[in-house]
């Protein structure tokens, strides 16, 4: 581990997982709302909802992945070092982050098991998690929806901290998970 440099950058790994994940929350978020412009039943309909299911389900590969990573890995320290209260409500929001990450493909899972339906991924049917159960499969949809929601506000907060840093702090939280940027 090194000290506390200013202008130490993530590895590169944790920057490409990073980025990569929020395309493809993106992604899943852009596919299951441009599904309702199209007819029910549509090919294009339900080739947006196949492609949010298998977006997620990447989703929960990847997060497991960044997860091993931010484990193996080392996180390079804030330069000028937040304040304490700004150090737990990152590790807070950070947290509930990755367990919007892990939770809502498994919700996906759990919805398309309950409801008896195939688990696409990229060509392959995965196996269902529970035997079918449509008043589950409507209320864990219902949970699915509200924390659909919930991360709207979260990616948001993440966002605006890391601006809020970067204008206003002048320190270089944003400068360190930038994918290009200047060093040292």
């Amino acid at each position: 581990m090194t000290g506390n440099i200013k202008g130490q950058r993530y590895a590169p790994i944790s920057i490409f997982l990073h980025w990569a994940m929020l395309l493809l929350i993106t992604a899943a978020y852009a596919c299951i709302l441009l599904r309702e412009n199209f007819e029910r039943g549509s090919d294009l309909r339900e080739g947006l909802k196949s492609w949010h299911f298998m977006l997620g389900l990447t989703i929960l590969l990847l997060v497991i992945v960044r997860i091993g990573v931010r484990f193996l890995t080392v996180k390079p320290p804030i330069t000028p070092q937040p304040s304490v209260w700004q150090s737990y409500l990152s590790q807070g929001v950070h947290a509930a982050l990755y367990a919007f990450m892990l939770v809502m493909p498994l919700l996906g899972w759990i919805i398309l098991s309950a409801e008896g339906k195939v688990i696409p991924f990229y060509g392959l049917d995965l196996f269902p998690l529970l035997s079918p159960d449509k008043t589950l499969a409507d209320q864990v949809q219902d949970v699915h929806e509200t924390i659909g929601t919930i991360g709207y506000y979260l990616i948001g907060m993440h966002a605006a901290a890391a601006l809020v840093h970067h204008y206003f702090y002048k320190d270089d939280t944003l400068m360190r998970i930038l994918p290009v940027g200047r060093k040292g």
